[in-house]
């Protein structure tokens, strides 16, 4: 059976994991790899992607590495470029990459608060200057941009350079969009929710309950409506279908992920 992207060119930014398990950028690669994609992966550590690179083979797929640094211009111009040599255009982009930082604009100081903006935001916005002209030349291309419920609710804690540039990314979706419709390049944001991914585990709860892993996991079921946990599977086949041309009519809009806790008041 042809899969939903077969023959398409994939660029991952955050295609690796900070542990074994799916991660978001993991499992949209491994998804768009099963599904036919020529995976362009990317990520600053090379050896979060080995993993990666095993599951989207056993899948069948076809996946390259590049290690880049996607707050870096002159990086994502490089990455571009070498995706083009490597299979020749760029039909799809997924801007991936970001992390948080707890504290208000009190306890944040300044240089993190720019870390967080270039990281979460400056990221998002490199990939999409350097693939467009990509795109627009060929008349045709799908961005996928992934947000966080926390760039349109309070999720818990305070984390402010987090929330505000993931609330630009929804918004620098939406002007891409509208900007390059009539090219026929579609631009849309995924946002997950509080998802059980080695993130968690492996950074969250030392930073948020002291180590314990199973505490901060209670903490995060307790504001998801539906009884379990999503992880990152469930933020790539949101990220497939709107890549995938069964999304073709859809664009400048958000998919959120979350179990309905955004949907949830209190």
């Amino acid at each position: 059976m042809k899969g939903r992207l077969q023959g398409k060119v994939a660029i991952v930014t955050g295609a690796g994991s900070v542990g074994p398990g799916w991660g978001n950028g993991r499992a949209i690669a491994y998804r768009f790899a099963q599904e036919g994609a020529k995976v362009f992966a990317v990520d600053l550590n090379e050896h979060a992607m080995v993993e990666t690179v095993e599951r989207a083979k056993e899948a069948g797929g076809q996946i390259a590495t590049w290690k880049a640094d996607v707050t870096s211009g002159e990086a994502v111009r490089g990455m571009v470029r070498a995706c083009v040599e490597a299979f020749g255009t760029v039909d799809i982009l997924v801007n991936n990459v970001g992390g948080s930082m707890k504290g208000g604009p009190v306890q944040l100081d300044e240089a993190d608060w720019d870390r967080q903006i270039d990281y979460n935001l400056k990221s998002v916005y490199l990939g999409c200057r350097h693939v467009l002209p990509v795109m627009a030349e060929r008349g045709r291309g799908a961005i996928v941009n992934i947000s966080s419920t926390s760039g349109i609710r309070w999720t818990g804690s305070a984390q402010v350079g987090y929330a505000s540039a993931k609330a630009g990314v929804i918004q620098l979706s939406r002007v891409v969009a509208i900007e390059y419709a009539a090219r026929n390049i579609r631009c849309n944001t995924v946002i997950p929710g509080q998802m059980h991914t080695p993130m968690v585990e492996t950074r969250l709860a030392g930073q948020r309950a002291g180590g314990d892993v199973e505490r901060l996991l209670a903490e995060r079921q307790a504001r998801i409506p539906l009884p379990f946990m999503g992880d990152g599977i469930d933020t790539a086949n949101a990220a497939l279908f709107l890549a995938s041309d069964e999304a073709r009519f859809i664009t400048g809009t958000e998919l959120i992920v979350d179990g309905g806790m955004s949907a949830r008041c209190g």
